[in-house]
């Protein structure tokens, strides 16, 4: 056989296997088609341009598929570093940002941005979006959080970090009304309480509500890490977890830190009737399809 009819071969065999690639997401194209998965992009997983570049790209493949993608994002390293340059130190009370009036201002300011340019890369690249971070435009509507904090004494007394929200309720209508015209909101984690102050709500229990309100299909964490992770010295990912399996795990402690309040979103969304949820590397290339439309996926799966 000569040497050009070897290449010929190799290259329709490459053209085969996209086609093979192809044929495995269609069952799943065709059965999320008009559902709506809510997909968190957290700070974390944004620091690379191509990182977002690729999860963006995803976000579009999925609209142009008839899905409804949901994008809920953060963005606390970036508000971090704008603090800091701004002369204030950020400080953590129990994970919590403290958010005094200067800090909420400067949450509010880069949000925007990341809210902005979110969504203007999604129009660049032929998908339609609407981004919701203007206090007209907030769709999450928040009571003022007051943590219940140790004293000295050991009693627990609810402690005013500022303005840190929880969510009380999400404006579903607002959401449906872009979805229904096949547009993609992009959803910043601000809240407005009823007297029209603005809070900073975390990231990952804010895209939890969204999706348990939606009945959202999915609910998907894009982080910096593979899912969650066995705590022996050979660390693996733990593929498919149910409800009780991540008690248990919380209790154990082998979920942690960040991990928590991931895992505590997606349990009150299963509990509300979204069907499953994915914490995922979103550092990953094409790590939404993969997840979303192959037969092995990636990262670890919890389902009730």
């Amino acid at each position: 056989m000569g040497a050009g009819v070897s290449r010929e071969n190799d290259s329709v065999k490459k053209i085969i296997e996209k086609a093979a690639v192809l044929i495995e997401a269609l069952p799943y194209i065709q059965s999320f088609q008009r559902k709506v998965v809510v997909i968190k992009l957290g700070g974390s997983a944004m620091i690379s341009p191509e990182c977002i570049e690729g999860v963006l790209r995803d976000v579009v493949f999925m609209e142009a598929v008839k899905m409804k993608p949901v994008l809920v994002h953060g963005g606390g390293n970036a508000i971090s570093r704008r603090m800091k340059e701004a002369g204030i130190q950020p400080r953590f009370i129990d994970g919590l940002r403290v958010t005094d009036s200067d800090v909420i201002g400067i949450v509010m300011e880069v949000l925007a941005g990341i809210n902005g340019t979110l969504s203007a890369r999604i129009n660049d690249m032929g998908g339609r979006s609407v981004g919701l971070c203007r206090r007209e435009e907030l769709v999450i509507k928040a009571n003022k959080h007051l943590p219940l904090l140790s004293t000295k004494s050991g009693k627990s007394k609810p402690t005013d970090i500022g303005f840190v929200g929880e969510v009380d309720r999400i404006d579903v209508d607002a959401i449906r009304n872009i979805t229904r015209r096949d547009r993609v909101p992009v959803i910043a984690p601000l809240g407005e309480d009823k007297k029209g102050d603005v809070y900073n709500i975390n990231g990952d229990m804010a895209a939890g509500a969204i999706a348990a309100e939606l009945n959202a299909e999915k609910l998907v964490f894009l982080t910096d890490v593979e899912g969650i992770m066995t705590k022996s010295d050979h660390r693996q990912v733990l593929s498919s977890l149910k409800r009780e399996d991540i008690i248990r795990l919380m209790e154990e402690g082998t979920i942690a830190g960040g991990m928590i309040p991931k895992v505590t979103a997606g349990l009150h969304a299963l509990e509300n009737g979204v069907k499953k949820i994915h914490i995922i590397d979103g550092r990953i290339k094409h790590s939404l399809l993969l997840e979303i439309f192959t037969d092995k996926g990636i990262g670890t799966e919890i389902v009730m």
